[in-house]
């Protein structure tokens, strides 16, 4: 890579693609976002069985919060209570930061939800 080429026309040196495009990369933040989003992956092995089985990880915002779905509002709570300790064992040696998780109930905002009869419904928006 430190190799560029010059033209003998006057005009820019000519740069290698490979160092555009990383360039590019480094500058529009996507190794951070890829490296955020690795943690939807490995969701059950950092948390553990108990946590996964009750949790569902949606997806991580440009800031690095961490949306995970909830089988109940009482496990989202106490969720909630877990996160400082949870963080801390997501962000252990890794290189993209979570900086925070939102813990939202099965019932909770989102276009699809349950009912507490245990029936899946979805907003009728054709009205």
């Amino acid at each position: 890579m430190g190799r560029r080429r010059t033209t003998t026309d006057g005009k820019r040196p000519m740069v290698p693609l490979g160092e555009v495009l990383a360039g590019y990369l480094k500058s529009s933040g996507l190794p951070k976002g890829v490296a955020r989003a690795a943690v939807i992956e490995e969701w059950s092995t950092l948390v553990g069985g108990q946590i996964a089985s009750v949790t569902t990880p949606e997806s991580v915002s440009p800031e690095g919060v961490l949306r995970v779905r909830v089988a109940t509002a009482p496990w989202a709570a106490e969720l909630s209570l877990m996160t400082p300790k949870i963080l801390a064992k997501i962000n252990a040696s890794r290189k993209g930061r979570i900086n925070g998780i939102r813990w939202v109930p099965l019932g909770g905002p989102g276009p699809n939800y349950v009912t507490g009869h245990g029936k899946k419904e979805t907003a009728d928006r054709s009205r």
